[in-house]
């Protein structure tokens, strides 16, 4: 099995090491493995679950509903019908934000076009 180094991970991962003992600390990240020497080693797994993290964030879940999120994985293979409605809802909201951008682009689109007819 694999460990990596904080900053292994933060190379991976993209997230900075403070937001990687942040999130540990609130609990959204399991406590991470330590060495004799106290050193936090991340495991496969952990950088799995961040991945999960980082598609969540970066499609803005709020930080609320990834603890919901993440107390509903620890809990169980029982949660699975709760996961899949919070993931299915967090859904919507983002096809509702990639159907705003897409009509934002069409005016964008337009302006182009109105103003390349006009040279």
């Amino acid at each position: 099995m694999s460990v990596y180094t904080p900053a292994e991970v933060v190379e991976e991962t993209g997230f900075s090491l403070d937001t990687l003992r942040y999130y540990e600390k609130i609990g959204l990240l399991a406590p991470v493995d330590r060495n004799a020497a106290g050193q936090r080693r991340f495991s496969e797994e952990d950088l799995g679950w961040l991945g999960t993290i980082r598609c969540l964030r970066d499609t803005g879940m709020p930080i609320a509903q990834m603890l919901r999120f993440a107390e509903l994985v620890r809990a169980g293979d029982h949660t699975i019908a709760d996961r899949i409605a919070l993931l299915e809802e967090h859904d919507s909201r983002v096809r509702g934000q990639i159907d705003n951008l897409i009509e934002r682009q069409r005016y964008i689109h337009n302006k182009i076009s109105y103003y390349r007819s006009v040279l």
